[in-house]
C-alpha cells in the first residue's frame, strides 16, 4: 500500500515525532509499503528515503519555535496528494495539517495519529497544579467539540498509548484504535553499558567516584520542565549520595534551560547529537532517567531508557508512568519540585543489586517498535479494504 503522512511537526531538528517517522520509513520499506511524508519546511524539495521520501512544502516558520514551520495553504498539499494517489492518508497532528487532509476530496482511507494532546500540553500544564485537569477539560469543552468534529472526517483515530487511548475514548473522539508505540530494541540494550564512560560522566559533573548520574533527554520546551528537574536533582544531591544530572536536547527554550543549569554545579547540558549508537551507549551507562513532562502521549525516551536497563523517575500524569513497572520507577506529583526530589531520593535509597536486577528484567519486557508498526500497517490495510468495500456497495 502507499501511505502519505501529512506531518505538520516533522522537521530536521524535531524531537520524538521525527524519530518515530524516521523509524516508520524503515519499517514500511521492510514490509513492502511505500511511505511519503508531506511536511512544511523553509523551501520546496524532496528527500529520498527507503520506499519513499519526504516532500517539503515551502511554508512560514512557526512564530514561537524556529525549529518548525507551519502549513498555511491547502493547495500545495492537495496537489501532492492528487499526484501520489495514496491508499491511505495519515494526519499526524490535530492542527492545520489535519484540516487540510480532512478537506482533500481524493479517494483514500484517512487516519489521524495523535502525537499530541493539545489540552494536556498547554492549558493543563500552564495551570498545574492549581486547577484540576478534569476541570480544565470542562473549560475547554468547545475545543474538544472542535476536535470531535475534525475526527469525523477520518476513518479512525490512532492513539499511541493505553493512557491516550483511554483519554480519547472518554472524550468521545469517534472510531479509535489504540496501538502503543515501542522502542528500537535492536539499538538500545543494557549490554551497551560502558563503565569507563560512566566514570567520565561522573567526573565531568564534579562528583566523587561513587556519584550517580541521572539523564534527562528531550526538546528544550517549557512542556518538558527542565528547570524544575534541574532544581529537583540539585536538591537531591547529598554528601552521603552524590547525584548529578545531564540534560541532552535543544530547542526554543535553550536560554532558560541553560540559565537553570548554570545555577547548579551538579547539572550540565550536553552537546546535542543524533548519533544513535552513542545515545544507546549513553543510555546504558548512566544510573537512571528523569522526566518532567506530564503531557506525553507515549514517552519514547522512557521506552528507550527501559530498554537500556535504566530505572526511571516520572510524573504522575500522562502516558509515561504507565510504561514502567513499579519495580523500576518512582513517581512524583507533576510540576512539584519537592515531590520530584523525594522521588529521586527514594530511587537511590533502594537496594542497588535488587534495582539492577529489576531493571535488567524490565528491559526484556519493553515493547518493540517493530511490533507497533506491524499492528499499525495491519490497521491501515483494514481501513483501506473497508473504504473499497463501502465504495463497491455504494455502486
Amino acid at each position: 500500500m502507499r501511505i502519505v503522512d501529512v506531518a505538520e511537526f516533522y522537521a530536521p531538528n524535531g524531537g520524538g515525532v521525527r524519530t518515530y517517522i524516521d523509524r516508520k520509513f524503515i519499517a514500511a520499506a521492510e514490509a513492502g509499503h511505500e511511505l511519503f511524508v508531506i511536511a512544511p519546511g523553509p523551501k520546496d524539495g524532496f528527500e529520498a528515503r527507503p520506499g519513499g521520501g519526504v516532500i517539503w512544502v515551502r511554508s512560514p516558520g512557526l512564530p514561537f519555535d524556529s525549529n518548525y514551520w507551519m502549513f498555511v495553504h491547502a493547495g500545495p498539499v492537495h496537489a501532492h496528494l492528487d499526484r501520489l494517489k495514496p491508499d491511505l492518508v495519515e494526519a499526524s497532528s490535530p492542527w492545520r495539517g489535519a484540516w487540510i487532509v480532512a478537506s482533500w476530496a481524493g479517494f483514500a482511507a484517512k487516519a489521524m495519529f495523535w502525537h499530541a494532546d493539545p489540552v494536556a500540553s498547554y492549558p493543563q500544564r500552564w495551570l498545574a497544579p492549581h486547577v484540576d485537569p478534569d476541570r480544565i477539560d470542562q473549560l475547554f469543552a468547545g475545543f474538544w467539540s472542535h476536535l470531535r468534529r475534525l475526527a469525523t472526517y477520518f476513518d479512525s483515530s490512532v492513539a499511541g498509548s493505553v493512557w491516550l487511548g483511554r483519554r480519547l475514548r472518554d472524550l468521545d473522539m469517534g472510531p479509535l484504535a489504540t496501538i502503543p508505540l515501542g522502542a528500537d530494541c535492536s539499538a538500545f540494550s543494557p549490554a551497551l553499558r560502558d563503565d569507563a564512560l560512566h566514570a567520565g560522566l561522573v567526573s565531568d559533573l564534579g562528583l566523587p567516584p561513587d556519584g550517580k548520574v541521572l539523564l534527562g533527554v528531550g526538546r528544550f520546551h517549557p512542556q518538558k520542565r527542565w528547570p524544575m528537574i534541574a532544581a529537583a536533582v540539585a536538591a537531591a544531591n547529598r554528601p552521603e549520595q552524590p547525584i548529578g544530572l545531564l540534560i541532552l536536547g535543544d530547542g526554543m527554550d535553550r536560554a532558560r534551560v541553560a540559565r537553570a543549569a548554570r545555577r547548579y554545579p551538579n547539572v550540565q547540558l550536553m552537546t546535542p547529537t543524533r548519533d544513535r549508537s552513542y545515545l544507546a551507549k549513553l543510555f546504558a551507562s548512566v544510573d537512571g532517567l528523569v522526566h518532567g513532562s506530564e503531557s506525553e502521549t507515549f514517552g519514547l525516551v522512557i521506552a528507550e531508557a527501559l530498554a537500556s536497563g535504566l530505572p526511571v523517575v516520572l510524573p504522575d500524569r500522562g502516558a509515561c508512568s504507565e510504561l514502567a513497572p513499579p519495580s523500576v520507577r518512582e513517581i512524583y506529583r507533576s510540576a512539584d519540585v519537592g515531590s520530584a526530589t523525594a522521588a529521586i531520593l527514594r530511587l537511590f535509597a533502594r537496594d542497588p543489586v535488587a534495582l539492577r536486577a529489576a531493571s535488567l528484567q524490565a528491559a526484556t519486557e519493553v515493547r518493540s517498535d517493530s511490533q507497533h508498526y506491524v499492528e499499525l500497517f495491519d490497521l491501515y490495510d483494514r481501513l483501506i479494504r473497508d473504504r473499497h468495500a463501502e465504495s463497491a456497495t455504494a455502486v
